[in-house]
């Protein structure tokens, strides 16, 4: 297929180098032009010829900017696949925008680390018809692990952000607790030991004990794309008129770390406010 890949992040650049592996005609974008096979230094000579396009981006902000150099180039036969984490609010603005020009639209934000990206086990969560769900999958199955079809387009945004909450949880209670015996003099070699036999063990907490355990805060999601996820939470939670108190309080977390000049380190490193105090 011929297809184009705009931003080159953590993810992009991983989903771009297995679909060149491929075989497909992969035209590459990216906003700080960088060293990168078919590397294109203007959107317009991405997207040229492409059947589909893959807009992965930090936040809203950048999704409508390349949107804006995108829809005048598109219509009838291309797709514009949306990767990038935003809410559902703006995730219908953006389709809107898209299926005014007579391209298709697929909501298709993401679950799996940088690892995971670059072994072709990404997690798709998708949002749209059941047509367009079905074509997309020639397209998505070579670079993902699963793919769930989670409802109309707006829905799996909102599930992408529900489950980054629980991530963003998870991770900090693994902080405190961790926190807590290494102050009372508790190794952890006994922590780790005892948290892989527990009920609360997770693929989270394998993924980030090494990090843990070297301070190591080379991201592999960065605290300032988790922290603008759960200020979507909190947006959409809002328009629902719901109070979610626990994660309002991590956000405040997300905000110091932010303070802290930590923005482009992984969100694991948010234990260090805790080692501070």
């Amino acid at each position: 297929m011929n297809i184009a890949v705009l931003g080159l992040g953590i993810i992009g650049s991983a989903w771009a180098q297995n679909l060149i592996a491929d075989g497909n005609a992969v035209r590459c974008w990216n906003r700080t032009p960088k060293e990168f096979p078919h590397f294109y230094k203007t959107i317009a000579e991405a997207i040229e010829g492409a059947e589909a396009i893959f807009i992965v981006v930090a936040d809203p902000a950048a999704v409508q900017s390349v949107l804006e150099e995108v829809l005048p180039r598109i219509g009838k036969g291309q797709m514009v696949v949306q990767s990038s984490t935003i809410s559902a609010e703006w995730t219908l603005k953006f389709a809107a925008q898209v299926e005014k020009t007579g391209a298709t639209f697929l909501e298709a934000p993401l679950t799996g680390s940088k690892a995971a990206a670059a072994k072709r086990e990404t997690v798709y969560y998708l949002g749209g018809s059941a047509e367009v769900v079905e074509r997309a999958q020639a397209l998505l199955k070579p670079i993902s692990k699963a793919i769930l079809h989670v409802g109309p387009t707006g829905s799996a945004s909102t599930l992408k952000l529900a489950m980054n909450m629980n991530i963003a949880g998870i991770a900090q209670t693994i902080c405190e607790s961790l926190t807590l015996c290494r102050a009372a003099g508790i190794s952890d070699d006994a922590y780790f030991a005892a948290l892989g036999r527990n009920a609360a063990h997770s693929p989270l907490a394998d993924l980030k004990e090494p990090k843990l355990r070297e301070q190591d805060y080379s991201p592999q999601f960065s605290l300032k794309h988790m922290a603008k996820d759960l200020r979507l939470a909190m947006e959409t939670a809002g328009k629902m008129s719901l109070t979610l108190a626990q994660t309002a309080l991590l956000k405040q977390s997300y905000e110091r770390g932010m303070e802290a000049g930590w923005k482009e380190d992984d969100f694991i490193g948010l234990i260090r406010l805790l080692e501070e105090e």
